[in-house]
């Protein structure tokens, strides 16, 4: 159960995003989708530990061309799992299958940031013809899990001591310029850290992203899997992502021919860091907006 603060957080996060809330059920999964916007569909999913509103700068970019569908993953944000089972790598891909069936006129393209990204690279493996192109950003999943040291010593303080303090080290390991995230950003940030922290203490977020991370972020898929990845697909990167390497990705485009965009000052999450670079790159790999 959310806090009065984090609930607060929410409501007025929802109302600077130019989309709308809807609740649908996926999978087991009571899961909290922002949608809205005209043109191609353009699905996307948030990494481990954040919310549909790690995806506030890039919005409004997108929503005059694109018809958008931004969930909460299975246990972060509102979305709640209902059966009690735990979110598997089959599960998401279940889940996923759910959402785009439920939320796409036609197929979309998927974009997928971190945890979001093993989603959706898996989704791929098995639903290519579902799919307009896939967009992998940052994410899990190419390699194998194995994060900078100081920057997962972070991840740990964090995950033992939920504390906004340990947030702030965490995240300014994880950008290039987390002061300058946050001062251009001011309430609205606020806003995603009060509301981030809540669910970081909540016991049923805690456990579905340790369940993620188990089944979704820590595992590779196999080459002979990402080979049957049938759909134009496309690499956004940090060049300094303490998280998931970009060697990774530079292999993964060498051995699959996907092409690769470096963003250059920026960590894990470019798409707050340096959103207008995220959208560009991310535009060639859209179609033409309506």
């Amino acid at each position: 159960m959310t806090t009065a603060t984090a609930q607060d957080a929410r409501r007025r996060l929802l109302a600077d995003i130019p989309l709308i809330e809807h609740r649908r059920d996926l999978a087991g999964v009571s899961t909290a989708v922002l949608e809205g916007g005209s043109g191609p569909p353009v699905v996307l999913l948030h990494g481990i530990g954040q919310t549909c509103f790690s995806w506030v700068r890039v919005i409004p970019e997108l929503v005059d061309g694109y018809s958008l569908v931004v969930p909460d993953l299975p246990g972060h944000g509102a979305s709640e799992i209902e059966d009690g089972r735990p979110p598997t790598a089959d599960r998401a891909v279940e889940w996923l299958t759910a959402l785009v069936d439920d939320t796409c006129a036609a197929p979309p393209v998927l974009v997928g940031h971190n945890i979001g990204g093993a989603a959706a690279a898996r989704f791929a493996v098995e639903h290519s013809e579902r799919l307009a192109g896939l967009v992998l950003a940052d994410a899990f999943g190419l390699g194998s899990f194995r994060p900078e040291p100081r920057f997962a010593l972070t991840v740990a303080a964090f995950q033992m001591h939920a504390t906004e303090r340990n947030w702030d080290r965490m995240l300014n390991r994880c950008m290039v310029d987390f002061d300058g995230v946050q001062r251009d950003m001011g309430e609205c940030w606020d806003r995603i850290a009060d509301y981030a922290l809540d669910r970081a203490r909540a016991p049923g977020p805690k456990a579905a992203g340790r369940a993620l991370m188990k089944h979704l972020g820590m595992p590779s898929i196999p080459d002979a899997d990402l080979d049957r990845i049938d759909v134009p697909t496309t690499l956004i990167w940090g060049r300094r992502d303490p998280e998931t390497r970009l060697r990774f990705a530079e292999r993964a485009a060498e051995r699959h021919g996907w092409p690769l965009h470096i963003l250059e000052d920026c960590g894990a999450d470019s798409n707050l860091e340096h959103p207008d670079a995220f959208v560009a790159a991310l535009r060639t790999a859209l179609p033409a907006p309506h």
